[in-house]
């Protein structure tokens, strides 16, 4: 057999059989020790076994030694980048893309994080001290990093529960850094790109790529324009399209649900619940309900169907109990309305606003004596 191998190698000058043969050992071993001993770091040991295989058996295979001349075995002393405006402006797109995909990756390894211990994580406080680990990491020459699934999960099956098993992984780290960076040297690339290859297909979740494909056109439609942009042209744009056709779906999405409804004169329930004391047969008031967030994306559609107020009517109710946010366009949508309403000599009331929204229909000049504002749909059937 290793005869054959040898004369296939001669055979293919640039093609290295020996760092082939290392990658699916070490592949082999991470699926063996994942199936058979799952407590044992699989990786660790393939990387481990492959180097003690090529240093002792002389294989011409790549090392970080080789390569790369080692690890350092110090830090180097904290200084700030040299900042000017061609260099802000090469780096301003790949900052916003590594922002970008640093806050999701980070927040969806805490989630995963969450469903295997139970606990809940403050998104807040991941982003911020992500950032000034990273703020810090490049004083020192470090790269911008997040965190991940793979060495989150490893972790808490490890038996992990909190924030400091992630500083201890930090001072290990160092410690091998400091005390162990010339055996590093010895560790063939090729046992590296076995152990990526494994997380490489471990994060590509395809249960879940087939469910996002399964789920809707739109769904489908980031997810493959992100993954085809991310393999054929480049990580950043895949990132940053991604994001815009997300965020283009989401506001289509929530724009769906928001809804005005004009309630009938004989039911017209308060937001308790309880039936108003409207009279059935006082045809001059008309009372709306919207309902769901009022922002640019509806404000067309609300703004329609409030409109047809006509001037037969002596009062317009506008119910925004059931609004959980405004936005600038909606303000402006309803200051709009409540001016034709007075044009008309249509007295108009809105009702249930919380502070927040009361506060943006005030920055807008929605306020007396354009509008009256009452807490509920029956005080202001009784003004």
């Amino acid at each position: 057999m290793l005869p054959k191998l040898l004369a296939l190698a001669d055979a293919l000058p640039s093609f290295n059989i020996w760092a082939v043969l290392l990658a699916l050992a070490a592949i082999g071993i991470i699926l063996v020790a994942r199936r058979w001993t799952p407590a044992v770091p699989g990786m660790l040991v393939a990387v481990v076994a492959c180097s003690l295989v090529a240093a002792l058996a002389g294989l011409p295979v790549e090392t970080i030694g080789s390569r790369f001349g080692g690890i350092p075995q110090s830090l180097p002393m904290p200084a700030l980048p040299v900042f000017d405006w061609e260099r802000l402006q090469a780096a301003l797109p790949h900052a916003i893309g590594f922002t970008l995909l640093g806050a999701i990756e980070s927040l969806l390894s805490a989630v995963v994080a969450d469903g295997m211990t139970g606990r809940r994580h403050r998104s807040n406080c991941e982003l911020v001290a992500q950032g000034f680990a990273n703020i810090g990491s490049s004083l020192f020459g470090g790269i911008c990093v997040t965190g991940t699934i793979a060495r989150t999960a490893t972790n808490v099956r490890a038996g992990a529960r909190g924030p400091v098993s992630g500083m201890l992984h930090s001072l290990f780290l160092l410690g091998f850094m400091l005390l162990a960076a010339p055996l590093a040297a010895y560790i063939p690339l090729a046992a590296l790109a076995g152990v990526l290859a494994v997380v490489a297909w471990n994060m590509a979740e395809q249960h879940a790529f087939a469910v996002l494909l399964r789920s809707g056109p739109g769904d489908a439609l980031v997810v493959l324009v992100t993954f085809l942009l991310t393999i054929f042209r480049d990580l950043m744009e895949g990132i940053i399209v991604g994001f815009a056709l997300g965020a283009l779906l989401f506001i289509h999405r929530m724009s769906q649900t928001t809804a005005v409804q004009l309630i009938p004169e004989d039911r017209a329930d308060t937001a308790n619940g309880q039936r108003s004391r409207y009279e059935a047969n006082d045809p001059d008031v008309v009372v709306y309900r919207i309902s769901g967030a009022f922002f640019f994306g509806a404000a067309s559609a609300v703004g329609a169907a409030l409109e047809n107020i006509g001037a037969q009517h002596r009062a317009l109710v506008i119910d925004v109990s059931a609004v959980p946010f405004l936005d600038s366009t909606a303000a402006n949508t309803l200051h709009g309305v409540a001016h034709k309403a007075a044009r008309r000599g249509v007295r108009v009331f809105i009702t249930g606003a919380t502070p927040g929204i009361q506060r943006a229909l005030l920055a807008h000049d929605v306020r007396e004596p354009l509008v009256e504002f009452r807490a509920d749909v029956e005080a202001a059937l009784q003004s």
